[in-house]
């Protein structure tokens, strides 16, 4: 009989999501899978003690299935645990080391949600109660529709296991998901957005990519920050609109929107300072030595930036010179220790694009006048140069790179223009509607091939492979659009058997500095108080980089 009664039983279960049940010998439903006890009991019938009459005991938990049979119970952190399994495996298929998914970025994951409190910790008491007193029933939902269905607890290694939450939390009575249900598809959706829970590092989409950086920067992985981003924006990395990835018996509606839904890039600074705040808050150790044979030291990245951007080989030595001079190669410089205030936290693409645009100041100066000179200068020797490669002329590079600097920005600027925000999987907002949403769906679909073939805009059937350039150059052309090979003997005099720069000047970002003093910036950048070619160098760093010139101003 008590097979039976269990064989009726059909919600699965909550942590293995399987359908094997069993019943204990208090009357309570547990898993047989994974031996997880319900507080749903079974339904008893009792007449040995009043004749003609029933008694009957009812679990804690309300029995209507309706919520159970439409889709899971989950919590935000759930959410946001298959987003970070979804990008750390997209990481992993651009050539990360697989270690990054199943130990460090898991290991980071499960630190977070002990330290946050939402797992590995005893709740503290009356966390229920906040989330029953956060659903009151004069809550309007008529301004939130109804939204789709979509996700699961999935763990980030399937080797460990699930990352489960607190069990005690996550088997409240069913009021609690009854009332928030009416607040949000996720269980803690409401209690998730509340104000108070602002004291704590609560989890964001961007903050996804700070971990996502965090565990690349805790292996040394020969990609920075920026190019984590541009990927994430070329769709390399599951970012905007990943929702859409979430499996279908989890519902997502109204609150869960304002945390999963994406409709901007990642900001830089942004997800940095959020790495930043994070490894402290996770009480990190110490991360490891940044040294010379890292792909993240001034003098390997200094040397890929030189090659992307065209620039002659022999400014790789003159980087060099700047790096060793000022100490920014040293161990102590370049690793990251959370929170040690004392040291300097590094943005190494940014370091890297600074240190080349101090070289160029070096020796061009930049100040719209002496850089056409020296180009002049060269060109004249030039003409009387028989043995070895060219020397390097300013003027000539700068109109080959604004060619293809304005080509490749005008390209970006249309691509984001043009991107929809909305997901192509169309959002069910109930099971009467879908066939209706479907219709509306390929409806549009229809419309914007049509309306494509008349503009004759032909979308690509597949995006381009990721690369780690974006610029390049082939040392085979005969245009002369390639400068690695040139010389800059044409620019410098020998002095004491070394080659130097023939002007000794050097004029300063910092003249102008920023009046506010708790800005937290050294100086303001504005395009109008510096020389049109210094300008056009931070452009074209920015770009590459994809941040706001000021940014590498203020490191310059």
């Amino acid at each position: 009989m008590d097979e039976e009664e269990a064989r009726d039983f059909n919600e699965r279960c909550a942590q293995c999501s399987e359908v094997n049940w069993g019943l204990t010998d208090g009357g309570r439903f547990y898993c047989r899978t994974c031996h997880n006890v319900t507080e749903r009991t079974r339904d008893v019938v009792n007449t040995e003690v009043i004749c003609n009459a029933r008694i009957q005991t009812i679990s804690k938990g309300s029995r209507n299935r309706g919520k159970s049979e439409e889709g899971w119970e989950w919590y935000v952190c759930e959410g946001f645990q298959l987003v970070l399994k979804k990008q750390a495996e997209a990481l992993e298929a651009l050539g990360v080391c697989p270690q990054m998914k199943d130990e460090i970025l898991c290991n980071f994951w499960r630190r977070y949600l002990q330290k946050s409190q939402q797992a590995y910790c005893d709740r503290p008491a009356g966390e229920a109660v906040k989330a029953l007193s956060v659903c009151d029933s004069s809550t309007d939902m008529d301004s939130e529709p109804e939204r789709p269905s979509l996700l699961r607890l999935l763990s980030l290694s399937e080797s460990d296991g699930d990352l489960q939450t607190d069990c005690s939390f996550a088997s409240s009575s069913g009021k609690v998901s009854e009332c928030t249900s009416m607040c949000s598809g996720s269980v803690d959706g409401r209690l998730y957005l509340m104000k108070n829970q602002k004291e704590k590092l609560r989890m964001s989409m961007p903050m996804t990519l700070s971990i996502c950086y965090m565990a690349l920067l805790w292996l040394r992985e020969p990609m920075t920050l920026s190019d984590l981003l541009r990927f994430v924006v070329e769709g390399h990395i599951p970012y905007l609109n990943v929702y859409q990835n979430f499996p279908e018996k989890m519902k997502l509606y109204g609150l869960d929107l304002k945390i999963f839904c994406v409709e901007s890039w990642p900001v830089y600074e942004e997800v940095y300072s959020k790495m930043i705040e994070l490894a402290a808050f996770l009480d990190l150790p110490r991360f490891p030595d940044i040294t010379e044979s890292c792909f993240l030291h001034p003098d390997t990245l200094c040397m890929k930036y030189l090659m992307e951007v065209n620039l002659p080989d022999e400014l790789h030595n003159w980087t060099c010179r700047v790096v060793k001079k000022i100490g920014f190669g040293e161990v102590d410089f370049l690793t990251l220790t959370p929170g040690n205030k004392s040291t300097r936290k590094v943005k190494y693409d940014v370091l890297a694009a600074a240190i080349i645009v101090v070289v160029l100041k070096l020796l061009f100066l930049l100040d719209d006048h002496y850089e056409w000179l020296l180009s002049d200068f060269a060109a004249e020797r030039n003409k009387n140069n028989k043995e070895g490669g060219p020397y390097f002329e300013f003027k000539k590079w700068y109109k080959v790179i604004k060619c293809s600097l304005d080509a490749e920005q005008k390209k970006l600027d249309e691509e984001r223009a043009k991107y929809l925000w909305r997901c192509e999987k169309p959002l069910f907002y109930s099971v009467k509607k879908k066939s209706k949403v479907l219709r509306r769906r390929q409806m549009v679909v229809n419309l914007q091939n049509q309306f494509g073939k008349l503009s004759g805009s032909v979308r690509p059937a597949e995006r381009p492979n990721p690369s780690s350039f974006q610029l390049s150059w082939s040392e085979e052309n005969t245009d002369g659009t390639c400068f690695h090979g040139h010389s800059l003997k044409g620019i410098l005099q020998e002095k004491n058997g070394l080659l130097t720069t023939i002007n000794p000047d050097y004029w300063l970002c910092t003249t102008r500095l920023c009046p506010e003093k708790l800005c937290g910036h050294l100086a303001h950048y504005k395009e109008v108080d510096f020389p049109q070619s210094y300008h056009f160098v931070l452009r074209l760093f920015s770009f590459l980089l994809r941040i706001q010139p000021s940014y590498i101003h203020e490191e310059v």
